[in-house]
This record gives structure tokens, C-alpha cells and sequence, in this order.
């Protein structure tokens, strides 16, 4: 793993990292804030899996996220959104291909050799920030935005044993039912709709996935809400699932990152609350 920067911030450090993925067969970047920590503590993880055309420095630079880990005592991962790199496969549109992964491995041409990106969060990212934080693997919980709140559903739902919580931010709740959803899954999983339901939050629960909340903050401005997000779907499906959604309907926000911003402290606090407190002593 290779340190690209660290900054000071809250009195806990914020770094951006580099290593050489095998389940993408590329380089991939991530950043993790650290906060102020007993030495030899374990600390909480909170895994933030960000939206359609974004980096890592996404949410690093504008999900003002740091006050309120440090003060919870939570690591904060931000993965990036695909692989990226000369010869890996990519789309002329922004909702396809490079910055777009969609949090799944691709079985179809072109794709298949890098987008492993399912993999790589589940798997490859987890036990490499095991072996390099102190973090607390037996206390994970999972958040992401648009794109990213489709791969924490679908992950948290996936491995419920592992996530502790799991909220979302203006999230795809059903990609097998909306045009951003039926480009992705179709392009990187084939044509068999079959194959799409394990990486769809609302076909998951319609199918016998279960947890016990799930947190979801909705802009009532936001210009993709009708078309793309349908938050409705996933409140209808956890009615009848019995899942405790607690769905707010944000007035006046749209998609962006200053939406993000004004509710992440509350995120936060949600999973640190089910996360069982701070850092642990070893």
C-alpha cells in the first residue's frame, strides 16, 4: 500500500492511499479518516461507497464528515467508484463504464476483466484496511449517495451479519426498474433480469433479504428523484418485509453534496449509535 497524503484534521488524520487491486487487476485509490484514538484501540469502521462519476475525493473534500468522527471515534473508507486506467474498458457517458461500477463484478464484455468492484468492497478493501488500521472489523456498518446508496443497500442487505447499520442518501433503491439501473445491470450483467435481483435493494427484500432498519434521507428537489431513485419502491417493499425504513423527505435539497453535508453528522450518529460506542481497548 503506497500513502499518497495525509493531513491533519480534527485531531485525527485523513489519508488517501494507493494499492494494487487483484480483483480489478488495476491500481485503486482510497482515502480513510482515522480520528484521535488510545494507542493500540480498535475503532468502528463506516464504509461511504459515493455516486455515479465520482472519486473518492468526492466525499473526501465535501461530505464534511471528520468533526463528527472524530468525535464518535469512527474510521470513515471511501473507496473509489470503479477501476480506472489505460486499458480498462470504459462508456461516452457519465452513467457507464469508468467512475460507474455500480458496485458489482461484471460477467460481459468488456467489462469483465476490471469491474469487480462487488469484490473488491466486500473482500479485497476490507482485509487490507484490516491489516493496515486499527479497525475494528467486528463493528462495520455501511452509507453511500445515488449510485453508492444502491451498493450499500444491496452489500448491507447481502451481509447482514457484517453490517451493523446501513443508511443511504437519495439511493437507486431499484436499478431493475429505472434507466440508470437497466444501462448498468444490463451492460456489465447480460441480458438475464434474473441475474440483476441480487444487485437490486428492493428485488433483495422482495426475494427474503432482511435487516432491521435502514436510514434514508431523500432531497424533495431532486431532479432525478421520479425517474432514477423512486424511494417509494424501497418504502413499500420494507412495509411489507417488516423492515423499519425511516425515510425523510428532505424539502428544498436536490443531489448534490451540500444535501449530503447537512445530514451527515446524523448519519453518523445513527451508525455510531449501533456500532456500540467508540474505540475499543485491545
Amino acid at each position: 500500500m503506497e500513502t499518497v497524503a495525509t493531513a491533519r484534521a480534527f485531531g485525527g488524520t485523513q489519508g488517501v492511499y494507493r494499492h494494487a487491486s487483484a480483483a480489478t487487476g488495476t491500481d485503486m485509490t482510497f482515502a480513510v479518516y482515522v480520528p484521535p484514538h488510545e494507542p493500540g484501540a480498535r475503532l468502528p469502521v463506516v464504509w461511504w461507497l459515493s455516486g455515479l462519476t465520482c472519486t473518492h475525493a468526492n466525499v473526501t473534500d465535501k461530505g464534511e464528515y471528520r468533526r463528527a468522527c472524530a468525535e464518535l471515534g469512527l474510521i470513515l473508507v471511501a473507496p473509489d467508484t470503479s477501476p480506472r486506467g489505460q486499458g480498462v474498458a470504459d462508456d461516452p457517458a457519465w452513467d457507464m463504464g469508468q467512475g460507474a461500477g455500480f458496485y458489482v463484478d461484471a460477467t460481459q464484455a468488456p467489462w469483465s476483466p476490471h469491474f469487480r468492484m462487488w469484490r473488491y468492497v466486500t473482500d479485497e478493501l476490507p482485509a487490507l484496511v484490516a491489516a493496515e488500521f486499527p479497525a475494528d472489523m467486528g463493528r462495520q456498518s455501511i452509507a453511500g449517495h445515488s449510485m453508492g446508496g444502491h451498493g450499500a443497500l444491496t452489500i448491507g442487505l447481502t451481509f447482514p451479519e457484517r453490517y451493523k447499520a446501513v443508511s443511504a442518501f437519495a439511493p437507486i433503491v431499484a436499478p431493475g426498474q429505472v434507466p440508470w439501473g437497466e444501462k448498468a445491470l444490463g451492460g456489465y450483467l447480460g441480458p438475464d433480469r434474473a441475474a440483476w435481483r441480487r444487485h437490486d435493494a428492493v428485488a433483495l427484500i422482495e426475494d427474503g433479504a432482511r435487516l432491521p432498519e435502514l436510514l434514508v434521507d431523500q432531497g424533495d428537489a431532486d431532479p432525478f428523484l421520479a425517474e432514477q431513485l423512486r424511494p417509494w419502491l424501497l418504502r413499500d417493499a420494507c412495509e411489507a418485509a417488516g423492515i423499519g425504513l425511516t425515510l425523510r423527505m428532505q424539502p428544498g435539497y436536490d443531489h448534490g453534496y451540500l444535501f449530503i453535508s447537512t445530514f451527515m453528522a446524523d448519519h453518523l450518529a445513527w451508525h455510531a449509535a449501533r456500532l456500540g460506542g467508540a474505540a475499543r481497548s485491545p
